[in-house]
């Protein structure tokens, strides 16, 4: 390990790390202090032992304010969702793991597959920022989105406006499929999230590191260890 490197990935000494909360599939509840507990912070503590470093871990209610932390300077890394509007402001790692994102149909709809979505006329609910939604926005030509704070209020605005979809994770949908009487997930997904851990551009000691550790967590079954003790492992695929 390089002298600086330490000093590149936590310029205070502190390994700071953006947790966000949003993810209940990587963030499954909360230690006895209140820290986060799950599949993410693990995989943060594990990179502090590897570099010799303390590690604090900043909890944030949603994926855009995680990313937004991480732009700021309020915290030297993140482990969210890698995609390409937040990879113009953040150094994104190899995918650890990855996430089926699909959509739910209420009751009674003529969508029957992924391709009847994107036509004229249809709102789609989306949580605002999310992985997906800036997926979305780039990939859809007709359909609309109709943006909230989260995807429990999305599911809620997807009810209450009798909206045509609910766009969101796989794991998720499943889950609010068990709650809105007659709808249904449907088969096939738009994309594939990945999650990666997220640095400050230009530190290149510090992302080759980054990069590295995942590569090896994938590589020697550690990511996959940390799915079956946070009970994920057949909610999330361990990235190839």
């Amino acid at each position: 390990m390089h002298d600086t490197l330490p000093s590149q990935l936590a310029p205070t000494g502190t390994l700071r790390v953006g947790i966000n909360m949003a993810n209940m599939l990587l963030v499954t509840g909360r230690e006895a202090d209140g820290s986060p507990l799950g599949v993410a912070p693990d995989m943060a503590r594990a990179i502090g032992a590897r570099a010799g470093l303390p590690v604090t871990l900043h909890p944030y209610p949603l994926p855009g304010a995680t990313a937004d932390a991480m732009s700021a300077g309020e915290v030297d890394m993140v482990l969210i969702a890698n995609e390409a509007q937040r990879a113009k402001t953040i150094a994104f790692s190899p995918a650890y793991c990855e996430i089926e994102a699909t959509y739910l149909v209420p009751s009674g709809s003529p969508i029957a597959a992924l391709e009847d979505v994107d036509r004229p006329g249809t709102r789609i609910a989306v949580a605002d920022r999310a992985a997906y939604d800036l997926y979305l926005t780039r990939a859809l030509k007709h359909a609309a989105l109709v943006r909230v704070e989260g995807l429990p209020a999305a599911a809620a605005l997807f009810v209450e406006e009798r909206l045509d979809a609910l766009a969101g994770l796989r794991p998720a949908l499943i889950e609010n499929a068990k709650a809105i009487a007659g709808s249904r997930v449907l088969e096939g997904c738009y994309t594939t999230i990945q999650q990666s851990i997220g640095t400050a551009p230009g530190r290149r000691e510090a992302i080759d590191f980054v990069a590295d550790f995942c590569r090896e967590a994938c590589r020697s079954g550690f990511v996959a260890e940390l799915l079956a003790r946070h009970g994920v492992q057949d909610r999330l695929t361990v990235a190839s």
